[in-house]
């Protein structure tokens, strides 16, 4: 009705349009607002695009390439930027459509490009097609995450889904010759008896219906037509490099020394605990190693010890109705393929646009390494760049080393090479690594300035890159592939005590690694390597602004820190440990402390003396001693281990009295416990915490591990143990119409909270018989439940399920 009152034309009778598309917009992540309204020019997108920041930068970084038949030169420069964006993400989507549609390619054919079925890995789709999106791809990543959407030029109208499908749309064809497409299939009311067919988009899908020919036009077909127009298999048999395919090199680094791995690994800040708790698990398992405690050390940014750059960073994660996805059942459809070199002219279709090397993953032998280094097409070349910074410690050497390499960089575009290979292996007692992370994201943001990132691949060759969170703030801040040489000679060292080849120890970490990453892109709903390069989808807690404006631009960080003197000071001090005049000669890295406390290790707020207080407080039932345990966590906060251990309370205004506020009983009863499940602690821990709640008049939370039947009757001295909260999680462990009954409220949990982004995950040693009865499941077993919801992708599923909750 607003639309209508909005817009006089819509209001005159005389008005007809034989097609129409309207978008009710829920607006559930942001303030609705007539200029984020729909549809756009050429689209109505339900849906999140997740990798817009990464979107837009790669749209930049391609635009000095532009060039078409269907625009002058200036009318090009008239149109840039093309994106406008303060639009939404849906309009930013739709400026992109509208300029692809006009440099020549039709909508489904450009829809096809930025929403791409999953195409790696699935050996059953038709090679035509594959080739289609492999060629693409080189072109333009993914614009990912849930999406329906409906488009039209005026002659075809039809929608498409992503290639999750985490979006519903259904259409009905009726006898009078309508189609209608919506979220729901009940959204305009139809006779029934005039429906002759009903069906639903798929993952990956196109429902298409052209007004001009008057009919329908399937998947199939219309895919078919847009695949065929053009050779693209042929093109990329042609001119398209496979890392495997590539000659071995002519110069190989050779291994380090038993004693320079070790003299490496504490320049770069290796401890005893990173490689017994998180390198063996990797080389020797091929998994990520398991921890069940929180984290309980200071931020980065609060630590007294020296911090790898990437604890600066912190993952962000998808919620509510914008879910994260599932990389073990959703497997199928992610990828970790990339392509190294020019990403072309994306206006045209030139076959020599296909002129890259595919890699099936990001993470790169030393051997690989050395093959692309060492690669000379004739028109394809790498280029090393060292990234070291003079160790005298003195102000603005960092700055000037940086300045130095982006200026290099530069200089390798403009001379040619594809691909530049960022390294730290030259360091000396006089020369210092940079930070892999600054150095990555300073070349990559500055070739984006300069109209050049398209047009090359970046490598980084580094010593500081062990845990699965160092690759991916490299990939999420641009890199394109990544070659940890010193985790990899590290795992290396492990074949005596494993029994297994260096070759495997290798093959098994790389393994480790990218599971972790697809993990890791699934947190936020994305599916592809592609889509997460260069999305920056981390916030930053401590480093100034100036550090990341220039070399983190666009990224969220909402606090202050660390400038580049004291980014140096931080390298330094580990530099020092190998080089400075103090070597450490005993052949012993730190014990580290962040994982378990160490006396000489990171700092814990639980930590031996407050546990100690704690157990002796609760066995003695002490309170004086409870006040001691209170005093001591509470002066730790203070010592700021914690960002709200800053803050103070502000006592200068006048109290208020007493009998002007609430009474306590009214104020107990806005207590509730955290959700934590029967399994993640003990019955005796979890049904203490349901009857002090009880007696004060709060609520318990059952956590997502369900609640024994028996906790519903209450106890002989009246007290029960039965929690007024029942949750329900993504894996429905314990819930039944029982459990549901006997709740006074229900709790939907979106997104899990210890780990956000992932699924809860309950060791097998855990899994007990009483835990597994409760749970429903098998003792011995382990637990975990999916990141997502797998009945909840859009708002109309949600409110589904509450109905079904409310009515069980």
């Amino acid at each position: 009705l607003q639309v209508r009152t909005y817009f006089n034309d819509l209001r005159d009778k005389r008005v007809v349009s034989a097609l129409g598309l309207v978008h009710s917009r829920f607006a559930t992540n942001t303030f609705p607002s007539w200029r984020l309204a729909q549809p756009f020019r050429f689209i109505a997108h339900n849906g999140e695009i997740n990798t817009l920041q990464g979107n837009l930068n790669w749209f930049r970084a391609g635009v000095k390439s532009f060039a078409s038949a269907y625009f002058t030169p200036e009318e090009l420069d008239m149109l840039l930027p093309v994106i406008d964006e303060t639009n939404s993400d849906s309009g930013c989507l739709d400026n992109v459509i509208e300029l692809l549609l006009h440099a020549g390619r039709t909508l489904p054919h450009v829809l096809m490009m930025l929403v791409p079925e999953a195409w790696d890995g699935n050996e059953d789709m038709d090679p035509i097609k594959r080739a289609f999106y492999e060629f693409h791809a080189t072109l333009m990543e993914p614009w990912d995450g849930p999406a329906a959407i409906a488009f039209t030029d005026g002659k075809l109208i039809g929608a498409t889904l992503d290639r999750n499908g985490l979006r519903p749309s259904r259409y009905a064809i009726t006898s009078d010759d309508r189609v209608i497409m919506a979220s729901e299939a009940g959204a305009l009311a139809i006779d029934q008896s005039t429906i002759i067919e009903k069906g639903r988009l798929t993952p990956g899908k196109m429902f298409v219906v052209d007004m001009e020919q008057g009919r329908i036009i399937s998947d199939d077909e219309i895919k078919t037509q847009v695949c065929s127009k053009s050779p693209y298999a042929d093109w990329i048999n042609q001119y398209q490099i496979r890392l495997e395919e590539l000659p071995e090199p002519r110069v190989m680094f050779t291994g380090l020394s038993e004693e320079s791995i070790f003299k490496y690994q504490q320049v770069f800040g290796y401890s005893r605990e990173d490689i017994d708790l998180l390198l063996k698990p990797m080389a020797i398992e091929a998994k990520e190693p398991i921890g069940s405690m929180g984290t309980d050390t200071p931020l980065a940014i609060l630590s007294k010890r020296p911090q790898h750059l990437s604890n600066y960073f912190k993952q962000l994660f998808a919620q509510v109705t914008n879910p994260p996805i599932d990389p073990i059942r959703e497997k199928v459809v992610m990828s970790l393929a990339s392509f190294m070199g020019s990403n072309g002219n994306l206006l045209d279709e030139d076959p020599k646009e296909a002129h890259c090397v595919a890699i099936k993953h990001p993470i790169l032998t030393n051997q690989e390494l050395e093959k692309l280094r060492s690669i000379d097409t004739g028109v394809f070349q790498a280029k090393t760049l060292q990234t070291y910074f003079r160790a005298d410690g003195k102000p603005g050497a960092m700055a000037k080393a940086l300045d130095r390499l982006c200026r290099y960089a530069v200089d390798a575009v403009e001379d040619g090479f594809q691909v530049i290979v960022l390294t730290d292996r030259a360091i000396d007692s006089e020369h210092a690594a940079m930070p892999s992370l600054l150095a990555v994201s300073a070349v990559h943001h500055h070739l984006i300035r300069k109209g050049y990132r398209g047009a090359v691949g970046i490598v980084i060759e580094a010593g500081d890159i062990w845990e699965v969170h160092h690759f991916a703030t490299l990939l999420g801040f641009g890199v394109t592939a990544i070659n940890p040489y010193l985790a990899l000679e590290t795992v290396n060292g492990f074949q005596e005590e494993s029994g297994l080849s260096a070759e495997q120890l290798t093959k098994n970490y790389i393994y480790a690694v990218n599971s972790g990453l697809l993990k890791i892109f699934s947190k936020m709903g994305i599916s592809t390597l592609q889509s997460y390069q260069g999305a920056q989808i981390f916030e930053i807690l401590g480093l100034n602004k100036q550090v990341v404006n220039n070399y983190f631009t666009g990224a969220v960080s909402r606090i202050g820190g660390l400038g580049l003197d004291e980014i140096a000071k931080e390298t330094l001090i580990k530099h020092h440990r190998s080089f400075g005049p103090a070597t450490q000669t005993e052949n012993l890295l730190p014990a580290g402390g962040t994982y378990k406390f160490r006396r000489k290790g990171e700092a814990h707020l639980f930590n031996p003396q407050t546990i100690h207080l704690l157990q002796n407080a609760t066995r003695k039932n002490d309170y004086n001693i409870f006040k001691q345990y209170s005093k001591l966590v509470n002066e730790q906060t203070q010592q700021a281990y914690t960002i709200r251990g800053l803050f103070e309370f502000n006592y200068s205004r006048p109290s208020v009295p007493l009998n002007e506020v609430e009474s306590t009983e009214a104020i107990l009863k806005r207590f509730a416990t955290g959700a934590m499940s029967f399994g993640s602690i003990s019955h005796e821990a979890h049904s203490t915490l349901a009857i002090a709640m009880n007696r004060i008049g709060g609520k318990s939370n059952t956590g997502e591990g369900g609640e024994d039947e028996m906790r519903y009757t209450k106890m002989e001295n009246g007290d029960s143990m039965r929690s007024a909260i029942k949750q329900v999680a993504s894996a429905r462990f314990g819930v039944t119409s029982y459990y549901l009954t006997n709740a006074d409220e229900l709790q939907i949990k979106m997104a899990q909270g210890a780990k956000p982004g992932e699924g809860g995950q309950l060791p097998g040693h855990k899994v007990d018989d009483w835990i597994a009865k409760v749970r429903h499941s098998t003792p011995g077993v382990g637990l975990i439940s999916p990141p997502p919801h797998h009945d909840i992708y859009s708002i109309e599923d949600l409110a589904q399920l509450i109905y079904d909750l409310k009515n069980a």
